[in-house]
């Protein structure tokens, strides 16, 4: 392994971090984010050589582009990780065995975490943020399309860190290569967790090559179902904060599913996107409703359902129930996050009962899913397995447990 030496210098810069107090990691924190404030300017700056390369037609140019607005926003969730609880020392189980033993489960950190990531610049910070406050070390490997934005973050990173005496290899960036990738996802004894954060295409090559353990980040193929009993105005306010809020992020709405008896409705409930140029790709039953009164409209296929546009787009799929809705979910969805727009409780309980998602709307859009809006502070991904942590991961979710016994001398007969 060519990088040998930088994970053996971040695993062993990993165990300085337990001589650091809580009060001392938040300080830190909160002078990265006043650095990332007074220091936006090289930030921006480097964050243009990126933007340059890449057209901004491409899906991707939203989640690469950083603005000062952007930047509050990064440096804001520092300092709300700074004023969260620390995850560590949790005492989660304890027990006195009858023999005298006690014993007593309590969280640490998982050593050091690797990140895998696309052109998303924001994820340096979001990442460092929760792994420092959780005591792990982080290897980060970016995309190529935001490196000079990686570089310049990470080097910032590392400017506050030397200041306040910490190994500075605490934070790792890895060369923007798939070789590189590669080599993380082999580096058993040195990375203790990969989670990586992109694509379908990102997701399944690391969990089909990694030999180290790994949490999936899944891709977002996200729906809302609009049912019969469903609120007009609230429908319009959800689906259009859901779609077009922000397209290029994992939270975004791909599909929408409407009950056969609304179809009235559709074109009010669309009409907003129309603003925005949102492309709808619907069924024959809503594309004969919306003919004429939506300036965007094509026939839907069958890849039209199940895909994660990551774009001004948007399929539009009719169902005859509630039960057919959660069916084309269980077809179609990533178990990221689903919605249901419904006056009617029963059927939104049974929506929420039914539908296998990370998170499960009611009256509400799925552009909630964030670690920052679900007051943890900022996130280090969205995870749509069922093993270990599920929805977003914050502090809690990037520790580990170990078991602490004590005894007065007893052995085993």
């Amino acid at each position: 392994m060519q990088l040998k030496e930088t994970f053996e210098r971040v695993k062993r810069a990993s165990k300085s971090l337990a001589l650091l107090t809580d009060e001392q990691r938040n300080e830190i924190l909160n002078a990265v984010a006043d650095a990332i404030i007074a220091s936006q300017e090289r930030i921006l700056k480097a964050n243009d050589e990126d933007l340059a390369k890449m057209d901004k037609a491409n899906p991707l140019y939203d989640r690469l582009q950083l603005t000062p607005a952007r930047l509050e926003g990064i440096a804001t969730d520092m300092r709300n990780v700074a004023t969260l609880p620390t995850p560590l020392g949790h005492i989660t189980k304890q027990k006195t065995l009858p023999n005298g033993l006690r014993l007593c489960r309590v969280s640490v950190p998982f050593g050091v975490i690797g990140m895998i990531y696309e052109a998303r610049p924001n994820v340096t910070f979001d990442v460092f943020s929760l792994c420092f406050k959780s005591g792990n070390a982080c290897v980060l490997k970016g995309g190529k399309d935001a490196d000079c934005s990686n570089r310049e973050e990470v080097a910032l990173i590392h400017e506050i860190l030397e200041k306040y005496g910490i190994n500075p290899d605490v934070v790792a960036l890895l060369p923007a290569t798939h070789e590189a990738t590669g080599e993380m996802l082999n580096a058993v004894g040195y990375v203790d967790l990969c989670i990586p954060r992109g694509g379908r295409k990102l997701i399944d090559f690391v969990r089909d090559t990694a030999r180290i353990p790994v949490i999936e980040t899944g891709a977002g193929v996200v729906n809302t179902y609009f049912d019969k009993d469903g609120d007009l105005e609230m429908g319009k306010a959800i689906i259009n904060n859901a779609k077009t809020r922000r397209v290029s992020v994992c939270n975004a709405l791909d599909c929408l599913l409407i009950h056969e008896s609304r179809l009235g409705d559709l074109a009010a409930l669309c009409e907003k996107m129309a603003e925005k140029n949102v492309i709808i790709y619907a069924d024959a039953q809503a594309y004969a409703a919306l003919d004429g009164k939506y300036p965007y409209l094509e026939h839907a296929t069958a890849e039209s359902f199940g895909t994660e546009f990551m774009d001004y787009k948007l399929a539009i799929k009719t169902v005859a129930s509630l039960e057919e809705a959660i069916a084309h979910i269980d077809e179609n969805g990533s178990g990221h996050s689903e919605a249901i727009v419904t006056m009617n409780e029963q059927a939104a309980r049974t929506f929420q009962a039914h539908v296998d998602a990370a998170c499960v709307y009611w009256n509400a859009p799925t552009s909630f899913t964030d670690g920052a809006q679900f007051g943890l502070g900022a996130e280090i991904g969205i995870s749509t397995q069922k093993l270990g942590p599920r929805g977003p991961m914050a502090l809690e979710e990037i520790c580990t447990y170990k078991w602490l016994i004590e005894g007065e001398g007893q052995v085993r007969p």
